[in-house]
């Protein structure tokens, strides 16, 4: 089925080198945000705006304060001009007030959907990323680097925004003003103790951290081990090892502490060494306007500017320490958010890859051709493998744990590429056609079966999101579910649990049975498809599975022999070599390894009924 996307196209292309540095992972965000710049450029002009009128709330302060000091008699100018200058006053303050919530509205949308476009591009490359790479990362950790890094896009954005550029800007007007009104050595104390304050500051929260960095790096150990631990609650539970796991978790949370307190301390030195350098600032200021006044060259006036000037300035300082951290943090969560969009797609569709041509009136025939494969060069899984599957058969795979079986499933579904030889379908290289086409023409029920944390409608419909519930219950009936799920309080509503947890093993099967049968593709693979079945409901599943095989070629990987024996090829595999080859009758009669195997499960099979 084609499904539409309103995701927006990636400024960057995936697997393209990661940049490094600050000003790298600046540029890599750039182009989200640019791509509203109407929008970016208004929130600006409204931010310019909202900074102009708070400088102006001193200024008209200072012109009341100067139209106070008047002599007597002077009545109607005291009547007239300060209600002037209050109504400008409180004009200025709504005008503040107004044009700093106009920037957030107008900017909203942008750091909003920035964020969401990043996690969700995220996402998305993370399901192009193959097989291997997923098998060999902690999915604790990786969710609280999706996670961090998304909120580091919003914190990033609101920090620099909100908080520092504003303080730029209001700094610059200021220092503006006090150069062209007064004398130079107001300008050179406020300007100078900005550069000591801002020096210092960034110093401090330099050294401070690595105790952060720390921080979370801890944070994220401790996630990953709890989110193990959970997930595999019952192996926790069958072993008594409650105490080691909380044991585990522990020390993390541990080092996190001791991490935390390390940096509260620091922030105590920060704090302590701003409050300094502000306070030995405004000292210094109000003294010069002090002397400035009793001299007569400035005003009562002046001196409340310039200590309003120094309050307006040095409030939003106080909190630079906390924001040059948070940006920094922000900075390398998202850096490492964007070292996952950078990771590199092992297996990718080819350039001119073509969607997987198939006759739909007839089934595929499927060809492994000298096929060498290995997870590590160093251990060989595959060596050699050459055999054909006609159109609409049945060719079944046994042999030992390690042979190769699932191996050969995973290379059909290509979530690794051979490392010789090649897979074709109806002739065609499965690494020259797309890998969407290619899975949409697959069906797997797997040994393991690992179901969503929904009802069991939405997982019995993940073989076909789209199909109707008539349909969704005939795939239910075809896997020998529908009556076990109608017994259930909430029926095909009922949640299945955390990977399906409050299923059987056999029930869950079944379930991965109806979703295969409901997605009706042409091509299947049962890879022990009824090892969690008990005897009475075996029969029937093996029926239900032998009418969804027909017209279909199939792949079945089996333990039990006795599931086979109607397959119009088996093959017979040990230490990723095919050793024995043809149909049930002819390897029993020739006596090899097929026919060993059959007889020791004969053998089980007759104690296990005595």
């Amino acid at each position: 089925m084609r499904r539409s996307s309103t995701v927006l196209d990636p400024p960057s292309t995936p697997g393209a080198p990661v940049p490094r540095g600050d000003w790298r992972t600046l540029a890599r965000l750039f182009p989200y945000l640019w791509a509203y710049r109407g929008r970016v450029l208004l929130a600006l002009a409204c931010l310019v705006s909202a900074k102009v009128a708070n400088i102006g709330v001193p200024l008209i302060l200072k012109r009341i304060v100067d139209a106070l000091d008047l002599q007597p008699g002077d009545a109607r100018v005291a009547l007239v001009v300060p209600v002037a200058l209050l109504v400008a006053y409180g004009a200025l303050r709504i005008g503040v007030t107004l044009f700093t919530e106009l920037r957030e509205v107008i900017f909203a949308r942008v750091t909003h959907d920035a964020s969401r476009t990043i996690a969700l591009q995220v996402f998305r490359h993370l399901f192009s990323l193959s097989l291997r790479f997923h098998l060999e990362r902690q999915m604790g950790g990786m969710s609280r680097d999706i996670e961090r890094g998304s909120q580091g896009v919003s914190s990033l954005i609101s920090y620099t925004l909100y908080s520092i550029l504003p303080t730029l800007v209001e700094i610059s007007l200021v220092i503006g003003y006090l150069v062209l009104h007064y004398d130079g050595s107001f300008a050179s104390i406020a300007l100078g103790a900005l550069l000591l304050y801002v020096v210092y500051t960034v110093r401090v929260t330099e050294w401070r951290t690595r105790f952060r960095r720390e921080m979370n790096e801890q944070d994220s150990r401790a996630n990953t081990k709890a989110i193990d631990a959970l997930l595999n609650f019952e192996t926790v539970k069958y072993f008594g090892n409650e105490d080691f796991e909380a044991n585990r978790y522990n020390h993390n949370l541990l080092e996190r502490m001791r991490a935390a307190i390390r940096s509260q301390t620091s922030l105590s030195v920060l704090n302590l060494g701003q409050s300094l350098i502000v306070a030995s600032a405004v000292t210094l200021l109000v003294w010069r306007a002090t002397v400035g006044v009793v001299n007569g060259t400035m005003t009562l006036g002046d001196l409340v500017l310039v200590n309003a000037f120094m309050i307006q300035l040095y409030v939003p300082l106080n909190f630079l320490g906390v924001l040059y951290r948070e940006i920094k943090q922000a900075l390398i969560d998202l850096e490492r958010l964007f070292r996952l969009l950078g990771e590199h797609r092992e297996i990718a569709d080819a350039p001119d890859a073509q969607p997987l041509a198939l006759d739909p009136d007839a089934a595929p025939r499927i060809r492994f051709e000298n096929v060498h494969f290995a997870y590590d060069a160093r251990r060989p899984i595959l060596r050699d493998v050459d055999f054909t599957m006609a159109p609409g058969t049945t060719t079944a795979v046994v042999g030992a744990s390690g042979a190769g079986k699932s191996t050969l499933a995973r290379l059909l579904f290509r979530f690794y590429d051979v490392n010789g030889g090649r897979v074709t379908i109806d002739g065609q290289d499965l690494r020259k056609i797309t890998q969407k086409s290619l899975r949409s023409a697959i069906g797997i029920v797997p040994q393991d079966t690992v179901l969503f944390n929904e009802s069991i409608r939405y997982n019995i419909a993940y073989g076909r999101p789209e199909a109707s519930s008539d349909e969704i219950e005939a795939a239910a009936r075809a896997a020998q579910l529908h009556d076990f799920v109608v017994s259930l309080p909430q029926g095909y509503d009922s949640n299945v649990g955390e990977r399906g947890l409050k299923l059987s093993g056999g029930e869950k099967q079944r379930v991965a049975i109806a979703r295969t049968l409901l997605k009706d593709p042409p091509i299947l693979i049962l890879d022990e498809a009824t090892s969690a079945l008990d005897s009475r409901n075996e029969q029937a599943i093996q029926d239900a599975l032998r009418r969804a095989a027909l017209d279909r070629t199939t792949l079945v990987i089996a333990h039990r022999l006795s599931t086979i024996v109607d397959a119009e090829q088996i093959l017979v595999m040990a230490a990723g070599r095919i050793v024995e080859r043809g149909s049930h009758e002819t390897l029993l009669r020739a006596g090899g390894e097929y026919a060993r195997l059959w007889s020791m499960q004969q053998s089980d099979d007759e104690r296990a009924m005595a």
